[in-house]
């Protein structure tokens, strides 16, 4: 059964307490929010954890190591909602911040509610409601965006067909998990007859052609099972 995908936050709040507030209160709203505290963890999370917003405190004494770990995340998805919370930030923390094209910069303290009204105002207002439908997806070095059928490698486009496009977002929805054959023609093809079976075969083997130049991506066989998309 195909699960309606939560829209992904990542969280990095440097005080535990807080973080484990924060991503109690958004999960309340439908989130799903993960935490981290080291920006390099997160920044490895971020690689392959299909986020749609990154909330991130910034703090004055290590405001370079979380404005790299912008910089690395905006590398792999331009378009990420970016938000910003920070305890009295200097100007030139927040001009830094809006340089990084961040969508919103919420000063500490803040009622939670605020933050939650102001992650759907900027989703309505940039993105559309359909990000929750059509997220675009890491994977890997590659950014899967399922809406406008593109799959994209260090800054290089390419398009998918509608049926790559339909197989590959149902493995990424299912990253790291075990697909069954039966679900996949089921959902995918609508069909599981033995000349559809024939042809998802085909487009396994498309995909792992788009997916060859980064060795840390893979679709794996489950002998009599089904596939794999597995990300390391």
């Amino acid at each position: 059964m195909v699960m309606k995908n939560r829209l992904k936050i990542l969280l990095v709040e440097k005080n535990e307490s807080v973080g484990q507030l924060l991503c109690e209160f958004m999960q309340m709203y439908d989130f799903q929010a993960d935490m981290f505290i080291d920006p390099e963890e997160a920044g490895e999370a971020y690689a392959t954890g299909n986020y749609a917003i990154c909330i991130i405190n910034v703090e004055t004494s290590s405001h370079e190591e979380d404005f790299a770990l912008v910089k690395k995340i905006k590398s792999i998805n331009p378009d990420v909602i970016l938000i910003f919370l920070g305890t009295n930030p200097t100007i030139e923390i927040i001009s830094q911040a809006y340089a990084l094209e961040a969508d919103d910069f919420i000063r500490k303290p803040f009622i939670l509610e605020e933050l939650q009204l102001r992650i759907m105002a900027i989703i309505r207002r940039s993105r559309g409601l359909d990000i929750l439908d059509t997220p675009i997806y890491n994977i890997g070095k590659y950014v899967f965006d399922a809406k406008k059928q593109m799959l994209s490698i260090n800054g290089v486009d390419g398009k998918v067909t509608t049926k790559e496009c339909d197989l590959l977002k149902y493995l990424c929805e299912n990253m790291n998990s075990l697909v069954l054959r039966e679900d996949v023609l089921r959902i995918v093809w609508k069909n599981n007859s033995y000349y559809n079976a024939r042809s998802m075969d085909v487009y396994i083997t498309k995909l792992r052609r788009l997916l060859k130049d980064d060795n840390r991506v893979g679709i794996v066989n489950v002998h009599g099972k089904g596939y794999k998309l597995l990300v390391i």
